[in-house]
């Protein structure tokens, strides 16, 4: 009887005071929302900048694919030559097909624009200021020739620098009767010289070619001109040594 009533004494307790009863749970301090984001915020930069390096490091080892569509050429001028580089770098013509100088990649660097590079020797043709054809083993702003097509499927090839400054009027390359190359701004389009039949050979990817700045490249010819040994200054003679 004795715990019987016990236990109806402790069962009214707890009813009466229930708080008290219960044991008390230690209670989870929770970060503050503000503060949580913050920190998961600059966790995910961290990763993402790390991830960011790593991903440029992958791609400066790792060589760019060719991606650029162009072809191997021989280029036929309406006066019967072929356009040829010789592996000194002069330009001209020649009515041979035969030599491995007339064949040229075309590649596309813009909208109908190309770059002429011999596939012999690897070199760019380009057009100067004053409208003079040259070669460069670089690819630079010069190198760069419009493509328009003529009547009768001719290919005309201009600067897309240079041009004349009252008309406008574009320069080309060209072929004269001789098989000479000509001046740009010597060149009309309207004219046979002007006029290229290109004649496929076959397709193939290129590589985009790096740009080389014409400035950067002056300014470094500049350099290495300054740095070069001038002659010897000249020893003056005094009236003394003269008698």
């Amino acid at each position: 009887m004795a715990a019987l009533a016990s236990s109806l004494i402790r069962q009214k307790r707890e009813i009466r005071d229930p708080v008290a009863s219960r044991p008390v749970s230690a209670q989870r301090k929770v970060c503050p929302r503000g503060t949580k984001s913050l920190c998961q915020k600059q966790l995910l930069i961290l990763i993402s900048k790390v991830r960011l390096c790593g991903g440029r490091k992958g791609r400066l080892e790792k060589s760019p694919e060719p991606q650029l569509k162009g072809i191997v050429t021989k280029l036929f001028c309406r006066h019967g030559y072929y356009l040829q580089v010789h592996p000194d770098g002069t330009i001209d013509g020649t009515r041979e097909d035969t030599d491995g100088f007339t064949l040229f990649n075309l590649i596309p660097v813009g909208l109908r624009v190309v770059a002429i590079q011999s596939t012999k020797s690897g070199q760019y043709i380009a057009m100067n200021a004053e409208g003079y054809l040259y070669t460069s083993a670089h690819f630079t702003t010069e190198c760069r020739f419009k493509e328009c097509v003529f009547e009768n499927y001719y290919v005309m090839y201009s600067s897309t620098l240079y041009r004349q400054r009252e008309s406008g009027r574009s320069w080309y390359l060209g072929i004269n009767k001789d098989g000479q190359v000509m001046k740009g701004n010597r060149v009309k389009k309207t004219k046979a010289a002007a006029h290229f039949l290109p004649k496929l050979l076959e397709v193939a990817l290129y590589r985009e070619p790096s740009l080389h700045n014409v400035v950067e490249l002056a300014l470094a010819k500049k350099a290495d001109e300054g740095s070069a040994p001038g002659p010897p200054p000249v020893k003056e003679i005094s009236k003394a040594e003269a008698t």
